[in-house]
């Protein structure tokens, strides 16, 4: 596959498009769509795996950030921190919920809102994942340098910091 100049940045006269149309790349192109790429296979991976023991990764995340949460989390919140729509969080606060793996509970403070907790079955379903989860994580990043791993961190950490806080407008035509 032919690429473009060193620093990464198309000719004027040649757009992305172009480029990759015909058969060519840019560093800032191989890079978002590994992003994708890897970020799709991991999840099917996970699922494979997962789905022999009646589970998901979208089941697992939900867990996680309930658990993770410091005390017992709004619902809006878990949504807010997994970055999914109110919507979807309570189909699948009403799947876990039937599954006996969640409870929610009514605010005191406020009626409307549900307070979310794990209850038993689901910390042991949760613990469950993750003894698979761990295990696949460690073949996955087997041979990395513990620096390399928190430098990747650190990007993709700045560029969800980034589009939390909206991309910037794009420039102006003069």
């Amino acid at each position: 596959m032919s690429t473009i100049p060193a620093d990464g940045q198309p000719e004027a006269a040649q757009s992305n498009f172009e480029i990759y149309r015909s058969g060519g790349t840019t560093r800032h192109i191989r890079m978002t769509v590994n992003l994708v790429l890897v970020a799709r296979r991991w999840r099917a991976l996970l699922d494979e795996r997962l789905r022999t023991i009646g589970q998901s990764s979208a089941r697992m995340e939900a867990m996680a950030a309930i658990i993770n949460s410091p005390s017992l989390s709004a619902q809006v919140d878990i949504a807010r921190r997994l970055k999914i729509e109110g919507p979807t969080m309570t189909r699948m606060l009403d799947a876990l919920e039937k599954d006996g793996l969640v409870e929610r509970r009514t605010d005191p403070a406020d009626r409307r809102t549900k307070q979310l907790c794990l209850t038993p079955a689901g910390e042991e379903a949760l613990a469950q994942i993750f003894g698979i989860v761990d295990e696949m994580r460690a073949r996955l990043l087997d041979g990395l340098a513990p620096e390399k791993i928190d430098e990747i961190n650190e990007l993709l950490t700045g560029l969800s910091a980034r589009l939390d806080a909206g991309l910037p407008p794009p420039p102006e035509n003069d």
